[in-house]
């Protein structure tokens, strides 16, 4: 059985993951609070690697936010996934963890990248201004990986997820995800029998976006694979405007009302959508369709009281 560090277990990633390997099996698990061991202390991180030597890593833990949420904190952003990511990296490094997986964002890619967007567009023009900060910060951990794959010869690789959604999502009124977000502005319009919902923006970008679960099996395969991609993107490979995901949220949700969208909000990058070639390479594809894996979170979501 494999020692498998899920950093950030109790977050929408790390969960998922711990769900998968556990379900899979060949893993004994080594888990840690926040409140068992703080990221941000060096000290405290490497002290674990020492006790308990784990086989290998999964690095999800990470300070995420939605647009309104990144341009309002983006020192915050940079500071504590800077810190947290190169902490534990370190530790794994220093003390030979045979395998390490790291967890970035497709948010890495150009804001005029080709679409559908290639590994290897990384670098290849500006970022998205909105989430550069966050951006500079996961650029920065999934080199570090590659450096020292090359340097140290240990299998230290990254994974490029595109927008997630699903169980233990945040649903913070101001600074969630667009899903979440959309989510809980229908839920509220419907139980307070509201005519209208504002939508961010214009509705005229486009996104992709990926189940959480879905995310968790590619990660374990990527993992498990014997000379995994430096960079793999994981996602759908297909995309839908804000527009028809509002839409198609209002209709998850039972609400018959308008939508109305506020063009005063940034719309973020014109498109984002994943070329998933060389995960799809290892036999991985995503298993939950849009609409299915929407109905499945909304149900949890308002059964949990989460959307109130």
């Amino acid at each position: 059985m494999k020692k498998l560090f899920v950093s950030g277990h109790r977050g929408m990633v790390g969960a998922a993951v711990v769900r998968a390997a556990e379900a899979q099996g060949g893993y004994t698990l080594l888990l840690r609070s926040r409140q068992e061991l703080d990221l941000q202390d060096a000290a405290a991180v490497n002290a674990l690697f020492a006790t308990e030597q784990p086989d290998a890593v999964i690095h999800c833990a990470a300070r995420v936010g939605g647009i309104i949420a990144n341009r309002t904190f983006p020192a915050d952003f940079m500071s504590e996934n800077i810190s947290v990511s190169f902490n534990v990296i370190d530790a794994a490094r220093r003390y030979r963890t045979p395998r390490l997986l790291y967890l970035g964002s497709s948010c890495i890619y150009p804001r005029h990248a080709p679409q559908p967007i290639p590994e290897t567009a990384l670098l290849g023009s500006p970022l998205e201004t909105t989430n550069e900060a966050y951006a500079i910060a996961k650029i920065a951990s999934l080199k570090y990986c590659q450096y020292i794959r090359q340097q140290e010869k240990l299998v230290y690789h990254s994974a490029m997820p595109t927008n997630l959604y699903g169980p233990k999502d945040h649903y913070h009124p101001t600074y969630s995800h667009v899903i979440p977000g959309l989510l809980r502005k229908f839920h509220h319009a419907l139980v307070t029998h509201a005519d209208t919902v504002t939508v961010w923006g214009t509705g005229n970008v486009r996104r992709e976006f990926l189940h959480v679960d879905d995310l968790a099996r590619a990660l374990l395969v990527l993992l498990e694979a014997e000379n995994p991609p430096d960079i793999a993107n994981i996602g759908t490979g297909t995309d839908v405007t804000i527009r028809e995901l509002a839409e198609l949220i209002a209709e998850v949700v039972g609400f018959k009302g308008n939508l109305c969208f506020d063009t005063s909000m940034p719309d973020g990058t014109p498109r984002k959508c994943l070329d998933i070639s060389r995960i799809a390479s290892l036999g991985w594809k995503p298993a939950t369709d849009l609409a299915t894996g929407l109905r499945e979170t909304y149900r949890e979501a308002a059964s949990t009281g989460l959307l109130d």
